[in-house]
């Protein structure tokens, strides 16, 4: 029989761990062009991204291939939910151009990195995570890419566990310890390649090369081991070549799922669960801050109890969601928790990543709408007619991406299966979606309500100038009509006297439709202030002579 002691050992031993990063970047736009495509065809094309391959699904055409946990993956989701993430059916009714059904999202998935190695801290004997899968998805429409890294180990001290989520997915440091290690930064970080073979280590540790950067460009530089990850994707302010070019969104901290399997969840404490559910955010070495109220109510923001319970059988499984983060932690003796093909640990992987991934692409992709408006209004140069017109065009484009968006990405409703509804309902209520939506329609609705003001504007002052020219051609049509059109017949003359007469004519009208043109505005006060009834005749006078004056400075 085990001791207390070893029983206390035992149960803080994460027998199967799994973490999930799901990382979103901005793309820097393509030029418009039929030769450049779209982000994920330029991607495709890039000598670069050898090491990359793509991948529609995990969905095959051979059934052999199709196993349950796709199956029950598939059917989770809502119809028009399934159209996006797996596209229409494969069929020979179908259409024949091979773009017609497909899904929107392309998957590009790396096999080269078969591990990381973290040294939590210097001194410390390294960790070997295994690596399930490096994926890059993009979007149709959308300048964005997000990064998705699995990684899995077992029997892990629940302490290492927390470290390894607390340190692990951090972009660059946001500071540094007297030591020289980066600040809440793994020591280093190492992938490994199939042969064991270091391919990248992290860096961040060179405090100069951070410095210097944000000094330049007014942008943080990122860790060299997540940029040899991205290649050929490249940071936008970076003096590396390369035609697609990434900016950050948010914080350096990554979105991450993790999966816990305990030997006894049950005993955990109080203190346990809220250093579990926040573990990215809470320092594994920093006292549990009871009075904040993201502790203090704990169990009613961030968890989902259905499938906790007190019986004896359990599930024993907990869901722990705090919109960066989900968290699921339960029984390692059940075989339905760590069952990979039916059970909780298949929906982790399946389901659950993907309700994820969707509540941060909805995220990420409002936050660049707004990063879009941003930048043409701070670009916009009112007294430069191209900066103008280039501003338009940039909104106008922005606010057809949205519509796509919204009809093709905004969802609200995922799922009929009650937990995976509530769980993603909660993840984007703390990360506040919803608002953000509404936020960012807003703003494109003000920007394309001003558009449709110019445009009305623009033409109002130029039905006023038509209406003055033709009031003036009255005048004239009216006069030359009471002389019977003609008042010099030239219909005699020579043909050389006749032409000579027309082009005179034409320049001194042309003239003077332009010298009215260009004091139509004065010609249209003019006229306003003829008929204005309460007027005298010196205030109509006077108006008359501003006509033909000067411009005030």
């Amino acid at each position: 029989m085990l001791s207390p002691q070893e029983h206390t050992v035992a149960d803080k031993l994460v027998r199967l761990f799994h973490a999930s990063l799901v990382w979103p970047l901005q793309i820097e736009p393509l030029p418009d062009t039929r030769s450049r495509g779209r982000h994920w065809e330029a991607f495709e094309r890039s000598e670069q991204a050898r090491a990359w391959r793509r991948i529609d699904d995990e969905f095959t055409d051979d059934p052999s291939g199709f196993h349950e946990r796709h199956y029950r993956e598939f059917v989770s989701f809502l119809p028009y939910v399934q159209r996006f993430l797996y596209g229409e059916a494969r069929s020979a009714q179908g259409s024949a151009d091979p773009q017609v059904g497909r899904s929107p999202m392309h998957i590009f998935r790396r096999n080269d990195i078969t591990g990381l190695r973290l040294t939590l801290h210097e001194g410390q004997t390294p960790i070997e995570l295994h690596i399930v899968h490096i994926d890059l998805y993009f979007f149709d429409d959308l300048d964005l890419v997000q990064l998705n890294l699995e990684v899995n180990a077992h029997d892990l001290p629940l302490d290492t566990a927390r470290d390894v989520l607390f340190r692990f997915g951090r972009a660059y440091p946001s500071g540094w310890e007297e030591g020289g290690d980066g600040l809440h930064n793994a020591h280093l970080a190492e992938w490994l390649g199939p042969d064991g073979q270091v391919v990248a280590r992290s860096d961040t540790q060179r405090r100069e090369k951070y410095l210097s950067y944000v000094c330049q460009h007014r942008s943080p530089c990122i860790s060299e081991h997540w940029a040899r990850l991205l290649r050929p994707l490249v940071l936008a302010h970076s003096e590396e070549p390369g035609e697609l070019r990434f900016r950050l969104i948010e914080y350096h901290r990554m979105p991450v799922m993790a999966y816990l399997a305990l030997e006894r969840p049950t005993s955990l404490t109080a203190d346990d669960w809220v250093r579990l559910g926040l573990a990215s955010q809470l320092h594994p070495e920093e006292a549990v801050p009871v009075n904040d109220p993201s502790v203090k109510e704990f169990d009613q923001r961030y968890c989902q109890d259905r499938f906790w319970t007190g019986l004896r059988s359990g599930p024993h499984t907990r869901f722990i969601c705090t919109g960066n983060s989900l968290t699921v932690v339960g029984d390692a003796n059940l075989p339905f928790f760590v069952d990979g093909e039916r059970g909780v640990l298949a929906q982790f992987r399946h389901q659950y990543f993907l309700i994820f991934l969707i509540a941060h692409l909805h995220r990420a992709s409002l936050l660049v709408f707004s990063d879009v408006l941003i930048g043409a209004v701070n670009a916009l140069n009112i007294r430069d007619d191209d900066s103008v017109r280039l501003f338009k065009r940039r909104i106008r484009a922005n606010f057809e991406t949205f519509l796509r968006f919204t009809h093709r990405y905004w969802f609200h409703e995922l799922s009929e299966r009650p937990h995976v509804q509530a769980t993603f309902r909660m993840c984007s209520n703390h990360l506040r979606n919803d608002a953000l939506y509404e936020e960012v329609r807003d703003e494109i609705r003000e920007m394309s309500q001003y558009l449709d003001s110019d445009s009305q504007r623009r033409q109002s002052n130029t039905v006023v100038r038509l209406t003055v020219i033709t009031i003036l051609g009255l005048i004239a049509t009216v006069t030359t009509g009471y002389f019977g059109m003609n008042i010099i017949a030239f219909g005699d003359a020579p043909v050389s006297e006749r032409v000579l007469h027309g082009l005179v004519a034409t320049a001194v009208f042309v003239a003077l439709v332009l010298y009215a043109v260009s004091r139509s505005q004065r010609l249209s006060a003019f006229l306003e202030a003829m008929s204005n009834e309460r007027l005298s005749f010196g205030g109509k006078l006077s108006a008359f002579w501003k006509v033909f004056g000067k411009r005030k400075p």
